[in-house]
């Protein structure tokens, strides 16, 4: 899994649409929502500070990492 984008999470708890943020942020909502649905390759230092600013939290409340299951098997002992 890798990194998982937690921005729809945060943005219903403060209660801000994508429009709204887009505006606050002067980008495109196309472009805020490749990064909300995790499509994102990369995200800039700029941009997840502006974010962190304007939705007043922390950047690992935006993003986790989920280590991948490699095998995707379970041992059973």
């Amino acid at each position: 899994m890798g990194i998982v984008v937690r921005l729809d999470v945060m943005m219903a708890r403060r209660k801000i649409s994508l429009g709204e943020l887009s505006e606050k942020m002067d980008i495109t909502q196309a472009n805020l929502s490749i990064l909300k649905t995790g499509k994102a390759k990369a995200v800039r230092f700029s941009t997840l500070q502006q974010l962190c600013e304007i939705l007043e939290c922390q950047p690992g409340d935006l993003l986790e990492y989920v280590p991948e299951d490699k095998d995707n098997d379970v041992e059973i002992q």
